[in-house]
């Protein structure tokens, strides 16, 4: 029986959500073993001083299987 757990990050890129995504899986590959699913709980933008888009955030919970 395999047993999973859930670990929140936040993730972010300065080009679009889907790179923030593909950034917050690569970071989590290397920390953890056994990487099963991914789930975008919320989405987020940071503007500059003159209101346009400069950081696109994602948080995600990684599910991972935990080994014996």
């Amino acid at each position: 029986m395999a047993v999973a757990k859930i670990s929140e990050i936040k993730a972010s890129s300065p080009v679009s959500f889907d790179e923030a995504v593909k950034e917050g899986l690569a970071r989590a590959n290397k920390t953890l073993k056994n990487v099963k699913s991914a789930w975008v709980k919320d989405f987020e933008v940071r503007l500059d001083g003159k209101g346009n888009i400069s950081e696109y955030r994602v948080l995600m919970r990684i599910t991972f299987i935990l080994q014996d």
